[in-house]
């Protein structure tokens, strides 16, 4: 058993019922986010890369709950001189936490802190937890990889980007869903500012014509799979 609640943008709080983790915990800045760092518990917290708009609350929630960073090493790094306990991995690296197995995949965008410092590879994440495979690919242009992804680790859930201008679109989303096969996607990372605006109900009729499952999910639900 698999809970996933959505926060907005690209924060989803993944839970298995005895451990729970916080991915791009974007919040307290977030317009429409409806819960506030303060809220949140997690054991872990995990960043797909560095931008403001996703590493967020991260170093806040991991201080109040005494959480785990698991981000890429430059990344993880960087949250450890703030003082937050990290697990640093890389692209392509696994590795078996106690919520269960997870892995770095490639990403096509940037990395780097409001500051302008580098903060290593952007990234995507596979998580195995609750008996589930999650694919949140973060900030990333369509990459026709995504099957290879699907194929190495057969998907339940993909997460996947829809606003376009930083990331996929809708067309090259719903095509990141046809190569990577999961069982259900959700859209993210839309809406948020003017500029990412979509209708994610059309990414959700694109996905049906070619015979795929989506769910749009609400801010502050929580499914269960």
């Amino acid at each position: 058993m698999l809970k996933v609640t959505y926060y907005g943008h690209s924060a989803f709080r993944l839970s298995d019922g005895s451990q729970s983790l916080i991915i791009d915990p974007f919040l307290s800045n977030n317009p429409v986010s409806p819960v506030k760092a303060e809220e949140i518990k997690a054991d872990y917290v995990v960043l797909t890369h560095a931008h403001g708009d996703h590493i967020g609350d991260a170093l806040k929630i991991a201080q109040q709950n005494n959480a785990t960073i698991i981000a890429v090493f430059e990344l993880a790094n960087y949250c450890a001189s703030k003082g937050a306990k990290i697990h640093d991995m890389h692209i392509g690296g696994g590795y078996n936490f106690p919520f269960g197995r997870l892995k770095f995949t490639i990403a096509h965008h940037g990395s780097s802190n409001n500051d302008g410092q580098y903060m290593g590879s952007p990234a995507g994440v596979v998580i195995s937890m609750g008996g589930k495979n999650l694919y949140h690919c973060g900030d990333t242009g369509l990459f026709y990889d995504m099957k290879l992804i699907g194929e190495m680790t057969p998907i339940d859930i993909m997460l996947v980007p829809i606003g376009d201008n930083y990331t996929m679109g809708i067309d090259d989303a719903v095509k990141a869903v046809e190569l990577t096969n999961p069982k259900i996607a959700i859209p993210m990372h839309y809406n948020t500012f003017d500029v990412i605006k979509a209708d994610p109900s059309i990414f959700g009729k694109k996905l049906t014509d070619i015979g795929k499952n989506s769910i749009i999910m609400s801010y502050g639900e929580t499914i269960e799979i």
